[in-house]
C-alpha cells in the first residue's frame, strides 16, 4: 500500500505520526473511541474486541486499525488493547484525509475516508455515489411533499390553468371514478393551448396525456429517477397500492439529489449512436471506484452498476428498432445471470435471451429478429460487456424463441436434469425482463415455479450441482490458493467465493417456488418460506456482502492503478482482520453446503 507514495511523501508522513509505547494490557482505544485516529502497529500485538458480541481479532506488526482501516460500521463498537508489549504510530484523521487527497489511489485502502480537496472547486465524486446510495434507500413516499392536486376531466382548460397558477404547481392529475384519467402539465398548456390558440373553454381532457406511468410509494427514489430518464418524462403519479398519494417530479428529486449515476443513465438515453454509448460505458469503472470510496454496500453497488447496464441495453434496443423498424411481433428482451440478479460489477460479460410472442413465424419474422439481436449483442460487446463465451445470448438462435419453445426448454431441464441441463438452469433460472412485453416472462416463470416447488428429483440434482463450487478451505480450515495457471497464489472471488452462495440461494428459491432473482432477496424470502433457517440466511447474506465488497474493492484498486479488473485476489491485499473475516465467511458457506448435502442424502426434499 505505501508503495503508492513517493520517497518525499513517505519522509513527510513519518514526521506526522506520533509514537506510543504501550505495555501489555494497556487500553489503546476504549469502545467508541477507535475512530478518532489511524494507528499502525510497529511491534507487538494488538487485540480488537467487541464486548457486546463477544468477538475478537488480533493484529500484528504492519497491520492498521482505527479511522480509515477498521470497517466504519465497527468503529463505534470495537475497543483496542495491547495484547503484548507493543509500539504504535498514530495519525490524525485530517492528516490522512489530506494524504488521500494528494494520493487518490490510497482511497482504495482507506475506503471510508473522505479526502480533503487540495484544489478548491474540485468535485467530490464519492459524494455523488453516496447520494445515489441515499436515493437507493429512500422510499419515494418520503419525498412527496403535498397531497395530489386533482380535477375532473370535464374542467375547462382555463380553470385548470388558473388553479395551477394559484397553487404554483406544474401539473394536475385528472380523476374519474376514483381512478387516474390523465395528466396535464404546464408544457401541455404551452404547446397544445397557447401555441395553437386552442379554445380555453374546452374540457381539459382534450389536452391530457392519458397513458401514464406510475410508481409505488415504497419504491426507492433511485427507481423513479431511472424511470423518468428512460421514458423522458418529468412527472410521476405516486400510488400506494391503487390509492393515489401524490406526484413526484424530476425537480423534486434532482434539486437535492443530483447523483452522477442517475445523470449517467439520463445521458445514455440521449445518445443517438453506438459511438456515444461506447464513450459513456467507459464511466462504469469510474462509477465502481466512486462507490467503493463511498463505502457502498455490495447490495447497493450491484443495483446501481446494473441499472447502468440496463440503460445501455434499453438504448441499444431502441436504436436497433430505429434502424430496422418496429418489431413485427411482441417480444421481451431478458437479462440472465448477474444482470438479472442486480449483482453486476465493472467486470461483466453478457448473458441474455429473447422471448418472442407465440405468434412468431420463423419464415416471416426470423430475419428481423436475427439482425435485431445481433445489433444489440454486438453493441453490448462494443460497450465492454463481452460476448458470452458459452454463447448464451439472444443472437444465438437457440436462445431466441417463442414463449412456447421456452416453456418446453424448462420442462425438459426440470424433468431430465442432465449435467448440461443443470448448467443451463444456473443461467436461465436467473432471469429479469429488460424491455418489451413483461407478461411473456411472468407467465413463463409462474409455470416453471409450479414444476420446481417440491420436485424432489430435480432439487436433488440442483443440490449436487450447487456443491460443485466449494469455498477454498483445506482439510484443517486453512485458505487454499490457486496453483499454477495465469493467477497463481490467488483466490478466485467469483467462482470459489460468490458463486457457491448464489447457487445455494437459487436452490432454496426453487424449492420454495419464489420468483426473486437477487441472491440477497432470495435468501430472505427462502427463510420466510422455511427452506433455510433465519440465522443461516443472515449468515449467508453477511458472507455474500463481505465477499462481494472484497471483489469490488479489489477491482477498484486495479482500475485506479490502470489495470484491467479481474476476480483474482491475493491474500497480501488483505489485513489480518480481513483474512480472519474471509476465513469465517468461507466457513459459513462450507457449513451450509454440508447441511444441504445432508438433507439431500437423507431424502428430505
Amino acid at each position: 500500500m505505501w508503495q503508492q507514495l513517493s520517497a518525499k511523501h513517505l519522509h513527510s508522513l513519518e514526521t506526522q505520526f506520533s509514537i506510543q509505547a504501550a505495555p501489555s494490557g494497556t487500553v489503546l482505544a476504549a469502545q467508541g473511541q477507535l475512530g478518532s485516529q489511524l494507528a499502525l502497529v510497529l511491534h507487538g500485538e494488538v487485540q480488537l474486541d467487541d464486548p457486546d458480541l463477544g468477538l475478537s481479532v488480533r493484529l500484528g506488526a504492519g497491520q492498521m486499525l482505527g479511522y480509515g482501516a477498521t470497517p466504519a460500521r465497527q468503529l463505534s463498537t470495537w475497543q483496542a488493547t495491547a495484547h503484548t508489549d507493543c509500539e504504535l504510530a498514530w495519525l490524525a484523521p485530517q492528516l490522512l484525509q489530506a494524504l488521500c487527497a494528494k494520493q487518490p489511489a490510497l482511497l482504495y485502502f482507506f475506503a471510508s475516508v473522505t479526502p480533503i480537496s487540495t484544489q478548491p472547486g474540485t468535485p467530490d465524486t464519492s459524494g455523488d455515489a453516496a447520494t445515489a446510495l441515499h436515493l437507493l434507500s429512500t422510499p419515494i413516499r418520503t419525498l412527496v411533499k403535498r397531497a395530489p392536486i386533482t380535477l375532473p376531466p370535464s374542467t375547462p382548460i382555463q380553470a385548470t390553468a388558473q388553479l395551477m397558477r394559484e397553487l404554483r404547481v406544474s401539473s394536475v392529475l385528472l380523476m374519474q371514478d376514483n381512478a387516474i384519467f390523465g395528466l396535464v402539465t404546464d408544457r401541455d398548456l404551452r404547446n397544445k393551448v397557447v401555441a395553437d390558440a386552442l379554445d380555453v373553454t374546452q374540457p381539459v381532457a382534450s389536452i391530457a396525456s392519458c397513458t401514464l406511468l406510475t410508481v409505488q410509494a415504497n419504491s426507492p427514489a433511485f427507481e423513479a429517477l431511472l424511470l423518468m430518464a428512460r421514458h423522458h418524462i418529468h412527472h410521476l403519479p405516486v400510488l400506494d397500492g391503487e390509492h393515489l398519494v401524490g406526484m413526484i417530479t424530476t425537480t423534486n428529486l434532482t434539486e437535492q439529489h443530483s447523483a452522477s449515476p442517475v445523470y449517467l443513465a439520463s445521458d445514455i438515453y440521449k445518445q443517438t449512436t453506438l459511438d456515444g454509448l461506447q464513450a459513456l460505458s467507459g464511466r462504469v469503472k469510474q462509477l465502481q471506484q466512486q462507490l467503493a470510496a463511498a463505502d457502498a454496500s455490495a447490495y447497493s453497488s450491484g443495483h446501481i452498476i446494473t441499472a447502468i447496464t440496463d440503460a445501455l441495453t434499453v438504448r441499444l434496443i431502441q436504436l436497433a428498432e430505429q434502424q430496422l423498424g418496429p418489431a413485427p411481433v411482441g417480444y421481451l428482451w431478458v437479462a440472465a445471470g448477474s444482470q438479472a440478479r442486480n449483482e453486476q460489477t465493472a467486470k461483466s460479460d453478457q448473458d441474455n435471451c429473447l422471448i418472442l410472442d407465440d405468434s412468431y413465424d420463423e419464415a416471416a419474422h426470423g430475419t428481423y429478429f436475427k439482425a435485431f439481436s445481433k445489433l444489440v449483442c454486438d453493441g453490448l460487446d462494443a460497450c465492454g460487456y463481452i460476448h458470452c463465451p458459452g454463447e448464451m445470448m439472444a443472437m444465438t438462435d437457440t436462445w431466441r424463441q417463442p414463449r412456447k419453445v421456452w416453456a418446453e426448454y424448462f420442462r425438459k431441464w426440470i424433468e431430465q436434469p442432465k449435467p448440461k441441463a443443470l448448467m443451463l438452469t444456473c443461467v436461465f433460472f436467473d432471469l429479469r425482463g429488460i424491455y418489451g412485453k413483461t407478461e411473456l416472462l411472468e407467465s413463463l416463470r409462474r409455470d416453471v415455479l409450479v414444476h420446481t416447488k417440491g420436485n424432489s428429483l430435480f432439487l436433488a440434482h440442483m443440490v449436487g450441482n450447487a456443491l460443485k463450487h466449494r469455498p477454498p478451505l483445506g482439510l484443517f480450515g486453512a485458505i487454499t490458493l490457486l496453483k499454477g495457471g495465469d493467477h497463481p497464489n490467488t483466490i478466485d472471488l467469483k467462482h470459489s467465493a460468490i458463486v457457491p452462495i448464489v447457487d445455494l440461494a437459487r436452490t432454496y428459491a426453487l424449492a420454495a417456488g419464489v420468483s426473486q432473482a437477487n441472491t440477497h432477496d432470495r435468501l430472505e424470502v427462502s427463510a420466510n418460506a422455511g427452506q433455510v433457517s433465519e440465522q443461516s440466511a443472515r449468515d449467508l447474506r453477511d458472507a455474500l456482502e463481505f465477499l462481494s465488497k472484497l471483489r469490488i474493492a479489489h477491482q477498484a484498486r486495479q482500475t485506479a492503478q490502470g489495470q484491467e479488473p479481474d476476480n483474482f485476489l491475493a491474500l497480501d491485499e488483505l489485513s489480518n482482520f480481513e483474512r480472519s473475516q474471509l476465513k469465517d465467511a468461507f466457513g459459513v458457506v462450507q457449513t451450509l453446503q454440508g447441511v444441504l448435502n445432508s438433507r439431500y442424502s437423507g431424502g428430505r426434499f
